[in-house]
Parts: C-alpha cells; structure tokens; sequence
C-alpha cells in the first residue's frame, strides 16, 4: 500500500481518552485513509472546558495513549495540553501546532456531535484559519441539519473532496464516512467499576495497564 508524502496533511485527534478505546482507534484508521493523510495525532486532553473533569488524572490517560497507539507508526502522540495548567482550548493547542508545523496542512478530526457545537468552543470562528476540519459522518448526518450559526458561517465551505485538504495549510471542511462503532469510554468505566472485562473494546495493552494501576476500580 502506497503511503502519503510526510508533508501530506496531518490529522490532530483530540479527546479525554478517560480511556482510549477500540473506536478512537478505528475512526483515527479510517480517517487517515479516507483522507489520505500522512498520519495522525493524539492529543489528550489536560483540562478540557466542555465537561466535567476527567475521571483518570492526566499522566495515565497519556500512557495509555501511548500503548494503543505503539504498534502503528501512522500514530502519534502530542503531550502539551496535559503539560498544560490552564484550560485545554483546541484554538490554543492548535496555534501551538501551527507555529510548530508552519504552512502544512493540519486537519482537527471530528466526530458528528462534536462539529455540531463547534459555535459554543472558546474562539471557534478562529479554529478554520489554524486548520482544515474533517467530520466523521454517518448515514443520516447532514450539514442542513448543523445549528443556525454555524451553517451560516462554514456552510458554504463544508464538501467531501479530501483534496481540498492538500490545497491549502487550513480553512475547508470535509466529510468522511467511518464505520459506526457502539463503544462508549463511559459504559467501559462503568464495565470495569462493576468488576466486568473490558478486552476486545481496547487493546491489550490498555486493558493491561489499567489492571496493573487499578485505575476505573478494577483491581
């Protein structure tokens, strides 16, 4: 298989990760595929603004970033916003990054849900001159159906050419379809907290390191 050049556009997977689970995994696949990136970066959460405080301190949900991803090495790591102290801003993360990588193309992975709020994110109307989004889509999910604000303000630059992603180091929104995955990082905490096994929904290596640090109340 043909991989892209290692200046083609780097897709930036942000998220808790309170813990990283088999669909993180696969979206990050189908999403560097899809769009024929050079690879992908995880970023964990430290202090995200939208939620309440992770459950799993910082450092741990880092390391298990880091083992699911070792055995690919498409994937990477990004370790500031856990280093960080204040709040984790994907504006702010993503002009660290675009200082670091210059005019490459950078390119924020979204989840449906997530694009849909993107109007209530600290300095959104900022994010799409730091970066391309790319939306993973499922059957049903449509751009009509994003709220008023923000279809008015990147409706008319929303499409499913990845192209579009080559052409410029930041500002279009692409679609892509991902293979629907029912797992949940809050009904894995509730799996383990009730003494069930989480394997086959995360990689060994998560579901080893979480045992041997008791993390979600398993022991």
């Amino acid at each position: 298989m043909n991989r892209p050049p290692a200046d083609a556009p780097l897709g930036l997977f942000g998220g808790t990760f309170d813990p990283i689970h088999n669909g993180h995994l696969r979206l990050a696949e189908e999403a560097r595929e899809a769009l024929a990136l050079a690879g992908v970066c995880f970023i964990p959460a430290g202090n995200p603004p939208h939620r309440n405080a992770p459950r799993t301190p910082a450092g741990h949900r880092l390391e298990m970033v880091r083992r699911a991803i070792a055995g690919n090495p498409a994937f990477s790591c990004d370790d500031g916003e856990v280093r960080g102290t204040g709040r984790s801003y994907t504006v702010l993360t993503l002009e660290r990054l675009r200082a670091a990588h210059g005019d490459r193309p950078l390119v924020l992975l979204l989840g449906a849900d997530a694009f849909a709020g993107l109007a209530t994110w600290h300095r959104w109307r900022e994010i799409t001159g730091l970066a391309h989004v790319a939306v993973a889509t499922r059957a049903g999910h449509a751009s009509d159906a994003l709220p008023t604000a923000l279809r008015e303000a990147l409706g008319d630059r929303i499409g499913d050419d990845p192209a579009a992603l080559r052409a410029a180091p930041a500002g279009a929104i692409v679609r892509f379809d991902m293979t629907p995955l029912a797992i949940s990082a809050t009904e894995i905490r509730a799996m383990l907290g009730n003494g069930r096994s989480p394997r086959y929904l995360l990689p060994d290596s998560v579901v080893d390191y979480i045992a041997a640090h008791s993390l979600y109340g398993h022991t």
